[in-house]
């Protein structure tokens, strides 16, 4: 089991807002007793809401956490400074974006599983879903390449050892539609689609839950999201700590009792 630090520890939160790709005008907090978090609302927002509000008092650190509403600018937020740390993505997504934009951004370690899961009105089972159905999948190689595995561990479709796209589906057996749609849309393509492949990110602020879900990734999924940051504050104590308490016993429950499986913390 996981012990949460004995020190009496504070942490006070403040909800922000970021303006496409920027956070506001704070800047970073380095230099203060401030560490400030960029994240999407669900689950991330919760849960360090959760932290501020419940599990730390009398540190002297102030959390901010800094509202994103899509997967492209929370990174850069953090490279600019903007934020000092990001909770939203897996180590999968970071390298990529690392790889593509020249930048060095680390993981800290892992927080929790958003668990991907392929969401349909019409169909309760993969069974049941039709030949040549139409499926939407994310379009960023990141989790086109996970909604791709995700269904080949099915059986579904098979595909090459690290795919990234449509492309890469070696045999279709049952015709599937696949239909390459922006990751934020996912959820208004149930209503379009036989079926579409949805991060929990966004299923569950859309109200999609367990009823409509055909199938999902387990806990032992390779996409845990991490919270990341630059190598100079990896081993900051503002940074340490808000990490310990994200991965506390504490924090175990509450996404138990929150999100009923569909978030799966770190062991």
């Amino acid at each position: 089991m996981r012990i949460t630090r004995t020190l009496p520890i504070a942490v006070v939160a403040a909800l922000a807002l970021a303006a496409c790709g920027g956070g506001d005008d704070g800047g970073s907090s380095a230099d203060s007793d401030t560490i400030r978090v960029g994240a999407l609302a669900v689950p991330a927002g919760d849960m360090l809401s959760y932290v501020a509000e419940e599990l730390a008092e009398d540190e002297g650190l102030t959390v901010e956490w800094v509202e994103f509403s899509d997967y492209n600018t929370p990174n850069p937020a953090v490279v600019d400074g903007d934020v000092d740390a990001n909770l939203f993505q897996n180590t999968t997504f970071m390298e990529t974006f690392n790889e593509a934009a020249g930048e060095d951004l680390v993981s800290v370690g892992e927080v929790y599983l958003p668990r991907m899961g392929l969401y349909s009105n019409d169909y309760d089972s993969l069974e049941a879903l039709p030949d040549g159905a139409s499926v939407a999948i994310p379009n960023d190689p990141t989790n086109e390449g996970r909604a791709l595995k995700l269904l080949a561990s099915y059986g579904l479709i098979e595909v090459t050892e690290e795919p990234i796209t449509i492309a890469d589906i070696t045999a279709n057996p049952r015709n599937i539609n696949f239909v390459e749609i922006e990751n934020a849309t996912l959820p208004q393509a149930v209503d379009d689609q036989d079926a579409a492949i949805v991060t929990a990110a966004f299923a569950l602020p859309a109200g999609l839950g367990e009823d409509r879900m055909i199938l999902a990734e387990e806990s032992d999924s390779e996409y845990y999201n991490v919270l990341a940051t630059t190598p100079e504050l990896a081993e900051d104590p503002r940074v340490t700590t808000l990490y310990e308490l994200l991965t506390s016993d504490e924090m175990d429950r509450f996404l138990q009792e929150e999100y009923q499986g569909v978030i799966i913390p770190a062991e």
